[in-house]
């Protein structure tokens, strides 16, 4: 016996990929997270790989993973598909110490982050059409 079915909860338009404890702190990441937030997935991976930000080939990474699991697992259109949701979230922090002067320390903090990119598939506009005709 197995267990029931886990539900999708995203849309049958969208698909996900995650990728969990990545070595940089949240704020860094959603610098980065937040260059492709509603763009177009082509446009989206031209930013990324032309990014100077060191986790942009992560993110870039975690991107074409959505957009290969889009095209593979639910058979969406890869040329239609927009980046519709980046979350950036908080992992584990890491408590180094530091030695300083006068036989003290100081605490360093190693952030970690979540990242969650959901493309989606848009349908084809029909108003630019209509506005050419009138």
């Amino acid at each position: 016996m197995s267990k029931p079915k886990h539900e999708r909860t995203l849309a049958e338009t969208e698909a996900k990929a995650v990728t969990r404890n990545i070595r940089v702190s949240p704020y860094k990441l959603n610098l980065a997270a937040g260059l492709i937030r509603g763009k177009k997935a082509q446009d989206a991976i031209a930013i990324l790989t032309f990014s100077k930000r060191r986790i942009a080939q992560t993110v870039k990474a975690t991107l074409e993973s959505a957009i290969a699991n889009a095209e593979n697992n639910h058979q969406l259109d890869v040329d239609r598909l927009v980046v519709s949701r980046v979350e950036v979230g908080r992992a584990i922090v890491m408590k180094r110490f530091h030695a300083r002067g006068r036989g003290k320390a100081a605490r360093v903090e190693k952030w970690f982050s979540h990242l969650s990119i959901v493309v989606a598939e848009k349908q084809a506009d029909a108003e630019p059409a209509q506005q050419e005709a009138a």
